[in-house]
């Protein structure tokens, strides 16, 4: 994988970062619900401002255009920095790499609703499409096959962001250990906003994916 040829500087990286987390901070998922549908995420399902729950409360449609600006607000912010601080060397891997992690901060903990957000699933891969698309579609394909045979969103979520230190190793050897341990931490990030999906899929009350049955009410173990 080639970045792009021109270097960067920290005031810049930080300045991404902060304008990255913002970005990616807005809650389309919330928004969008009220508007087409009208109707809160937050107030039922499991309660969340992703796809997964804008789908099981506002429906396929509010739940498309969702993921389409989830993923869309990370591969912007991540393909901003990449041209703007982009280059070979460790130093401008680790930049763009914060920048993503930002990213994806911004939507986990968004300062918009109080520090709380979405799982990342939509707006980490939209991160990896604007770091490179080959690493994005591994992913993607892990997540797809995941959910298609086990129909638990959360089983193909956690397996794949578990394995992102794994194929960004293994892929890019030579991004340097800061950079390595950012992705890291990225992957790990994601795995543990799941922590309560985790927990219902050891008891045997996750709910299994649906595009037809919708829910009023929240989960009691939301």
């Amino acid at each position: 994988m080639e970045l792009a040829e021109t270097g960067g500087s920290w005031p810049l990286a930080i300045g991404l970062m902060v304008g990255s987390y913002l970005i990616c901070g807005i809650p389309f998922g919330l928004i969008l619900a009220r508007v087409l549908s009208h109707r809160d995420l937050r107030a039922a399902g499991s309660g969340n401002i992703g796809t997964t729950n804008a789908l099981r409360v506002a429906g396929p449609k509010v739940a498309a255009i969702t993921l389409v600006f989830d993923l869309l607000k990370g591969t912007v912010c991540v393909l901003a920095a990449r041209a703007l601080v982009g280059g070979d060397g460790e130093a401008s891997n680790l930049m763009v790499a914060l920048v993503a992690l930002a990213a994806l901060y911004g939507h986990i903990f968004s300062p918009y609703l109080g520090f709380h957000g979405g799982k990342g699933i939509a707006t980490g891969v939209g991160v990896l499409f604007g770091f490179w698309w080959p690493l994005a579609l591994i992913h993607l394909g892990i997540f797809i096959v995941l959910v298609a045979v086990t129909r638990y969103v959360s089983v193909g979520s956690v397996t794949t962001a578990a394995l992102l230190p794994v194929t960004v190793f293994l892929l890019m050897p030579d991004l340097g250990l800061a950079a390595h341990l950012v992705w890291c931490l990225l992957g790990l990030t994601v795995v543990w906003a799941h922590r309560g999906n985790i927990a219902r899929l050891r008891a045997g009350t996750e709910s299994k994916l649906s595009f037809s049955k919708h829910v009023d009410t929240k989960d009691d173990a939301a």
